[in-house]
């Protein structure tokens, strides 16, 4: 193997330590750093990737995996995200499997697992990529920068911005492509091991490292950067290429280029190796999920629908300022960056125009340092840090595809690894002028501890949604988004005032904001404010015709309204748009029961139980409606066969009692009352009527007894009272009788 030029550890004043100590220590910080995130809740997009992806489920065949997107839809349909992660989705499922339910803790220990894994492997990492590839006399790779590879392991292990992907548990795709990545890695390096001379190497190892970077990319999409990663590691580092002398003889067509490197033996077949098993690896993946474009909207990235390509482009370009600050200062961290959260730049005027200036200020810098410096081991450290913090991070870079996020934290995992390495260099160089190397250890080290404590402290917000959504109150105050999920956590538990606060700053931020819309007026037609919920849940479907739920929800308020027409119309539109709504099909059957028409209810609540058959209101009312209808038998039919559906129903035992009690079938009925009050004991209903049962049986005391429970939890329970009184008569009559 070529010789390195003197080691980068020379200038760094940092402690050594031996390799495997070195691996325990980032170990021991990096769970540290998100330790407290092990026992967290589901939490943003959690709910829809894992509570609610059927394909997590024992009941969908594991073929289905590699033709749904990571959210459990298939790729082919128009809504798909394309994010086509079957590898993460499988390790869900395992997840699944074996915590036997919806248990966050073994989720969130396999994630801080991962991150600890990919921070170890670092530490060889950084050995190869700021000490070189080198091997002892005995074949073994040489550590020829244990300082530096240990100081930016660290930095990597600590660095906040890694908090999503640890602490959200769907970041497990970042965490799993990042450890197929860095395995890719160390297997092309490994295809040199035993290439001292740089003229042999293994094409089984090569191999091997393709096909890793083909699982890195059936984790999350990022991994198939690695392989023209291994590319520009193999140029610059195996063969020592310089790139500034490669471009000048291209451009003069010099026909010595096998002096500059190119053809060296072996680099353009690893190369060709490369390309055409990346090539393979973007079919395959193009024929799984066709050429349908993301369904994205223009909230999600509102540069990316900007008509003007100067808007676009100089958004673009903020963006990455914004990515490379966050990689930097990492202190105002946000769950979602969209709707708002940053306004677009629509001329040179405005301030903001400085920061992107800054950025490729900086980066041209940068790139002139690793083309024109003299110093080759400079320019290989500089050119492999711009690598690996600029292509992993091309995917999100809106360049070649539009993406679903303005700016998305999640992403910079990968590409924090250049940061490291440029980090590590920017002190080398600052250890080396400097007079008290102590002192910018110690402040080294400062930076670091900040680091653990921020991190510390980001994970306990991604403990809940409401500190997650709190949060970044402070941080995006503008993002509509925000307000949304601050309000819809509130809601969820029940508060409905301060709800009702945050959803309308969520639509006075973004009025075509249909979700906040449709949840509002949803709060406010529960509060019985039916105007306004009908104008709001109106504007919406306005907005957005296909929103189905909202045109149910408007379907309710004027079912409240007593505007039937409209509401059977409105129930029938939201069908349309969701074939499969077994909500929708309950409430019109509510209004058709509501307007005598007992065929069509009946019909409607049907349909609901086929779609769910789980759909309890839809049993149970199809049971009351029978009954009252006097169809006793097929109401009968109908109960018995929602109980074996759902055993456990204590409203559904409770509806059939009352039919068998009408039978006259009082054995079975007095069974299923009294299994209904052991499952719901506070019923008041459920006693009251088991008491009709008894009353009627001829069984007086017991029914004495379950009147008198039923009165005690409801003094003003319907008919009961009534019902008690007459049995109070009778037991006294009875009284009489017997002392005649």
């Amino acid at each position: 193997m070529a010789q390195m030029e003197p080691n980068l550890d020379h200038d760094v004043s940092w402690f050594l330590l031996p390799s495997y100590w070195a691996k325990i220590v980032v170990a021991l910080i990096s769970f540290l750093c998100f330790a407290n995130s092990y026992d967290g809740d589901f939490v943003f997009d959690d709910s829809e990737a894992i509570i609610n992806n059927k394909d997590l489920r024992a009941e969908t065949p594991l073929g289905d995996l590699w033709y749904h997107d990571f959210w459990g839809s298939k790729l082919s349909s128009n809504t798909s995200h394309k994010s086509y992660r079957p590898l993460t989705v499988l390790t869900f499922r395992i997840n699944y499997l074996f915590a036997g339910g919806f248990y966050p803790v073994g989720f969130h220990v396999i994630n801080i697992i991962l991150h600890c894994t990919i921070s170890v492997l670092m530490v060889d990492v950084f050995s190869i990529l700021l000490g070189g590839l080198q091997f002892s006399n005995k074949g073994r790779r040489l550590n020829l920068a244990p300082k530096s590879s240990l100081l930016a392991a660290l930095l990597f292990a600590v660095h906040p911005v890694h908090t999503e992907c640890v602490a959200g548990i769907v970041g497990r795709a970042d965490l799993l492509c990042a450890l197929f990545f860095l395995l890719s890695f160390l297997g092309y390096c490994k295809a040199f091991k035993e290439n001292k001379e740089g003229h042999t190497f293994s094409v089984f190892w090569v191999l091997v490292s393709v096909v890793l970077g083909a699982i890195a990319m059936l984790c999350k999409e990022q991994g198939i950067t690695i392989l023209g990663l291994n590319a520009v590691f193999d140029a610059l580092v195996i063969n020592k290429i310089n790139l500034l002398e490669l471009i000048r003889k291209l451009l003069y067509k010099d026909k010595s280029l096998e002096n500059a490197g190119l053809l060296r033996k072996g680099l353009l077949f690893r190369i060709a190796l490369l390309m055409c098993g990346g090539a393979g690896i973007l079919y395959i993946r193009w024929r799984i999920m066709g050429t349908g474009p993301p369904a994205f909207t223009e909230v999600d990235n509102p540069a990316s629908f900007a008509d003007s390509l100067f808007v676009r482009a100089i958004n673009y370009n903020y963006y990455y300022s914004l990515n490379a600050w966050l990689l930097l200062c990492p202190w105002w961290l946000c769950f979602d960056w969209s709707m708002g959260c940053i306004p677009l730049i629509k001329s040179v005027s405005d301030w903001r125009i400085i920061a992107l200036a800054a950025l490729w200020f900086c980066l041209i810098g940068l790139i002139c340092q690793a083309l024109c410096s003299e110093d080759s081991h400079k320019r290989r450290i500089l050119t492999l840090g711009l690598g690996f913090l600029i292509i992993p991070f091309l995917p999100a870079s809106n360049l070649f595809f539009r993406v679903g996020f303005v700016v998305a934290e999640r992403v910079i995992y990968l590409p924090s690894i250049g940061y490291c390495i440029l980090f590590t260099y920017g002190f080398s160089l600052l250890s080396k002028q400097a007079k008290k190397k102590k002192i910018l250890a110690v402040a080294v080290l400062g930076i670091l501890l900040i680091n653990v404590v921020r991190c510390a402290l980001r994970s306990s917000q991604w403990r809940s949604e409401e500190q997650l959504f709190r949060s970044a109150l402070s941080v995006c105050p503008l993002n509509a988004k925000v307000h949304y999920n601050v309000g819809k956590n509130l809601a969820d538990k029940g508060n409905q005032s301060a709800a009702i606060k945050y959803y309308r700053e969520a639509v006075r931020l973004n009025p075509k904001y249909v979700h906040a819309m449709n949840n509002l007026g949803n709060i406010l037609k529960e509060r019985n404010e039916l105007h306004e919920a009908e104008e709001l849940l109106s504007l919406a479907v306005q907005i957005q015709p296909d929103f189905a739920a909202a045109w149910m929800n408007l379907g309710i308020v004027q079912n409240s309204l007593r505007r039937f027409e409209e509401a059977e119309q409105s129930y029938w539109t939201a069908i349309k748009h969701r074939k499969k709504y077994p909500d929708c099909y309950y409430n019109l059957g509510r209004l058709y029961a509501d307007l005598n028409r007992h065929i069509d209810a009946l019909n409607a609540w049907r349909n609901a139980t086929v779609l769910k058959p789980e759909h309890s209101l839809a049993w149970n009312n199809m049971i009351i409606l029978l009954d009252n209808t006097g169809n006793l038998a097929q109401a009968e039919a109908v109960g018995r066969e929602a109980l074996e559906l759902i055993p456990n129903d204590h409203s559904l035992m409770f509806s059939l009692a009352n039919v068998l009690g009408k039978s006259q079938k009082y054995k079975e009925s007095e069974a299923l009352f009294l299994k209904a009050i052991k499952a719901n004991p506070n019923a008041a209903s459920y006693h009251g009527n088991l008491a009709v049962l008894y009353h009627r049986w001829g069984n007086l005391d017991l029914a004495k007894k379950h009147y008198e429970v039923s009165l005690k939890l409801d003094p003003m329970a319907p008919g009961t009272k009534e019902n008690y009184s007459l049995l109070r008569r009778k037991l006294e009559q009875l009284q009489k009788k017997g002392g005649a």
